[in-house]
């Protein structure tokens, strides 16, 4: 068999195996028909990591913001806002993945209110790293 075949024949088998998969990984995101207030569901788990992201991502970011200001003379301001910018971008991107997949509103158990809230505080973090990153240019 040549590379050409094996390279056309590679994807086509790639799919087979996910179409067999398909059917349990939609078994596991399917929430049951009553969903408690308290229930952790996987929409929930993934809306409250993005927030707890985002939130990450608004401290780092603050705390560059602070070190290229001078006020902490300790890091670099730099890596931080850096940092803080990955942090708000996944935030903002589970977040909207988050919103995009719920099938339902507030309390149903897809985490859509954490993934609005996850829209709002990415970016957020976002300007504050973003902020933090042009002022650590200037100043070095």
């Amino acid at each position: 068999m040549s590379v050409r075949h094996l390279l056309s024949a590679a994807p086509t088998v790639l799919l087979g195996y996910a179409g067999h998969a398909t059917p349990s990984a939609a078994h596991l995101l399917v929430q049951p028909a009553g969903v408690g207030a308290y229930a952790m569901t996987a929409g929930r788990l993934w809306a409250l990591a993005a927030m707890l992201l985002g939130l990450v991502g608004v401290v780092v970011g603050g705390l560059a913001l602070a070190r290229a200001a001078g006020r902490i003379g300790i890091g670099n301001a730099r890596s931080g806002a850096v940092v803080a910018l990955g942090a708000a971008l996944t935030c903002t991107v589970i977040g909207g993945l988050v919103v995009a997949a719920a099938d339902g509103g507030p309390g149903t158990g897809y985490g859509i209110v954490g993934g609005w809230v996850a829209l709002v505080v990415g970016p957020a973090g976002a300007v504050v790293g973003g902020l933090a990153l042009s002022r650590a240019r200037r100043a070095g």
